[in-house]
């Protein structure tokens, strides 16, 4: 899942020196209340090879842990097997892990007798090549900890020079937000070129505060988080992407630490260096794989995202892919009334490209096809919540503020595919809450009048005190593996720990079958798709012209 809240970013970091670890990953011992929700009711895999699942029972019955485990376990070798730029392996969108994925889905899908196709696309790729640097050298060396002290942002460049602090810093911190440090030309009046300009977070964008920087003739910017409640740790920021000195992001502590050594005199020496590999012009696939049979004017698409982020991506979105991929297995031998269109969108961790690029370049009369979508974001996370996707009362998962408006020509429609998946996990005693589609592949139909459902598990920061009365666990962190409430792995750059370990199977395997009820149902429900009139071609062009709009500048400081 991709937030929209700029902390996502074409970026990743590494050790350009590491190499792949061959490494055997098994099903982990499942508990028995586990075996009580996988196991009971599961038919022979024998018979599921050779079934019609005509019915959702049929369906639920043959998604199994061990079938969603092997494909698992299949994406995790080839993430070991492909290192990134970085070094570390990865499934990341433009690198070959990607690619192998592509592959892997794409084999299987024409082995389960599914018309295939690999839809190219291009995209800006930036990738960090060996170990980017921030250190002190007067007149206190110290080196800075990547990850734990200090995050870079997407630029390449060294500088070695004094660091001079900008206007408008606020030290101490007041309690609420105040700081307009670095937002005006005027807070560099007075700085010398070549410096290092030490910036507060605060009131605008990031990109302007490199802006004024690179103006004043900074050879590189220091942004330290602001100080104020839930201002402190250490954060990353999006940036315009037209900046061309080295960014780096720091903590509160870190930042009123290199504050205090400003004055008086000259400012600590520091020497900033990042290396990257940027090309503008990467390519990246989208797997589209149609069923043999259906109605090719009633299409359901069924979609996960394939790419990974900071790694192997197993928790985000392996998950997803495995489930689909699963699903996609057990319906070979059935004919459903509506047309099947699975699909594993790339990019979606860079800003749901793949899914926009499919949606922007199918004409007018194809999108008015496909009748629904369902998403696959994010399925076994170990401290979970049961999410199901409503354009209407859906809130957006990170911050928990209202999703973004869709059309209320989809709130109905999309409304039966949400029940029949709320109708199942109230049929396992699951609890339930309701997420917009913001930073999902849904997003991209339903701004095209598409309606749509989909569910998820969680990621990042962070679980509510009303989720854990919910659904138990402990609040912070959805992932559980890393406590606290810094964002576990999945979005955290300099960890690379979503590996198998960081997915739970007895979740994923109840909200696998959750997502195929859903399935199941639209896949044989002619009436709603007979009925479904969502004007996608009416409505396609002014979409895409909201989501440019949307995307314009860079996240607010």
């Amino acid at each position: 899942m991709s937030p929209r809240d700029g902390r996502r970013r074409v970026v990743r970091t590494a050790l350009v020196t590491a190499t792949a670890v061959a490494v055997t990953w098994g099903l982990p011992m499942v508990a028995s209340s586990a075996n009580a929700t996988t196991s009971s009711g599961q038919a022979n895999a024998t018979a599921c090879a050779h079934r019609v699942n005509n019915t959702p029972r049929k369906l639920v019955d043959c998604v199994t842990t061990s079938d969603l485990w092997a494909h698992m376990v299949k994406f995790q070798q080839i993430a070991d097997a492909h290192p990134g730029a970085d070094g570390h392996p990865s499934r990341n969108s433009g690198e070959p892990g990607y690619k192998a994925s592509a592959d892997y889905v794409a084999s299987v899908m024409r082995a389960a007798g599914y018309s295939v196709t690999l839809q190219q696309y291009t995209f800006h790729y930036f990738s960090f090549v060996g170990t980017p640097v921030m250190r002190e050298d007067q007149p206190t060396p110290q080196s800075f900890g990547l990850g734990t002290q200090f995050n870079p942002g997407p630029v390449a460049g060294s500088a070695t020079a004094r660091l001079q602090p900008a206007g408008g810093i606020v030290v101490p911190a007041t309690p609420t937000p105040s700081s307009a440090s670095g937002c005006q030309a005027s807070d560099f009046s007075g700085f010398v070129p070549g410096n290092i300009a030490l910036i507060q977070r605060g009131t605008c964008t990031f990109a302007s505060k490199v802006a004024n920087a690179q103006a004043a003739g900074a050879s590189a910017v220091v942004i330290f988080n602001e100080g104020n409640p839930g201002r402190t740790s250490l954060f990353s920021g999006s940036l315009a992407g037209t900046e061309h000195i080295p960014v780096m992001f720091t903590s509160y502590a870190v930042g009123t630490q290199l504050l205090a050594q400003t004055s008086p005199g000259p400012g600590p020496l520091l020497t900033i260096d990042v290396k990257a590999i940027d090309d503008p012009n990467r390519a990246d696939w989208n797997v589209i794989a149609d069923s043999r049979g259906g109605d090719p004017n009633n299409i359901l698409v069924i979609d996960a995202h394939l790419d990974a982020i900071y790694g192997a991506g197993m928790l985000d979105n392996a998950s997803g892919s495995a489930a689909i991929l699963d699903i996609a297995q057990q319906l070979k031998n059935t004919n459903t009334p509506n047309k099947l269109r699975f699909i594993w969108f790339g990019g979606e961790e860079l800003g749901l490209l793949g899914s926009h690029h499919y949606v922007d370049t199918l004409p007018a009369s194809e999108l008015a096809k496909i009748k629904f979508d369902l998403d696959a974001d994010v399925l076994a996370t170990p401290n979970y919540v049961a999410g199901v996707l409503d354009p209407k009362d859906g809130v957006q998962l990170f911050g928990r503020g209202p999703g973004t408006p869709m059309p209320p020509s989809i709130w109905a429609p999309s409304a039966i595919a949400r029940d029949y998946g709320i109708g199942y996990l109230n049929s396992i005693g699951k609890n339930h809450i309701l997420f917009s589609s913001d930073g999902t592949d849904a997003f991209s139909f339903q701004q095209a009048g598409i309606p749509a459902s989909g569910v998820l598990t969680g990621q990042d920061c962070c679980k509510l005190a009303s989720d854990v009365s919910l659904f138990g666990g402990s609040e912070g962190n959805f992932e559980g593996t890393v406590p606290g409430d810094d964002g576990g792995c999945v979005d955290n750059p300099f960890r690379w720990c979503d590996n198998l370990s960081n997915n739970d199977p007895e979740v994923f395997t109840w909200m696998s079958k959750t997502f195929a009820t859903m399935v199941a149902h639209m896949a044989f429900d002619r009436q709603v798709f007979s009925s479904t009139q969502h004007g996608g071609g009416h409505v396609k062009k002014q979409a895409s012209q909201a989501r440019v709009g949307a995307l314009k500048g860079a996240v607010a400081g």
